[in-house]
């Protein structure tokens, strides 16, 4: 990772006044599951940002570059469960760097924070999903560590 992404990205809990950024780069990033079935207006999505930063198991983080625009951007989500003495898993999702920051750290960035994270929560992991179609995120994944360990399945209701 350059020392200058180091230096100039910040990685904080989303405000309001990110959303609308925030909407636009998972919305550039969508794949053919979502394609067509997000809404144009990012105002749209206010309600949805309100519970999530509301819910004490789930926050939104953004990556903030040197002039303080959204460069990436992930959710987190404490999960319980029986499993590993009951203690939490972390699911990451919509994890989506801006494509003209991409390669540059941003990402490694974002997913060191969500695992600093996970740890300080006690979680026994943490686990997240790919779209097939995102190929590049997947050796990015690799790289960083995360085994694709299951096969995921999606029933889509919208």
């Amino acid at each position: 990772m350059p020392d200058t992404i180091a230096s100039t990205v910040s990685i904080e809990k989303a405000r309001p006044e990110h959303l609308r950024e925030i909407v636009a780069i998972i919305n550039a990033g969508a794949t053919s599951v979502r394609k067509d079935r997000e809404f144009a207006d990012w105002q749209d999505y206010r309600p949805a940002f309100d519970a999530l930063v509301a819910a004490p198991e789930c926050d939104i983080y953004v990556a903030l570059g040197e002039s303080g625009e959204v460069v990436g951007t992930f959710q987190i989500h404490f999960m319980k469960g029986l499993a590993f003495q009951g203690r939490p898993r972390v699911e990451l999702e919509s994890v989506h760097v801006r494509a003209d920051q991409r390669c540059t750290g941003v990402g490694r960035l974002m997913m060191a924070r969500a695992e600093d994270l996970a740890r300080q929560g006690n979680a026994c992991m943490v686990q997240l999903t790919s779209n097939k179609e995102r190929e590049g995120s997947h050796h990015f994944y690799k790289r960083l560590g995360y085994d694709q360990s299951h096969h995921g399945y999606k029933k889509m209701f919208v």
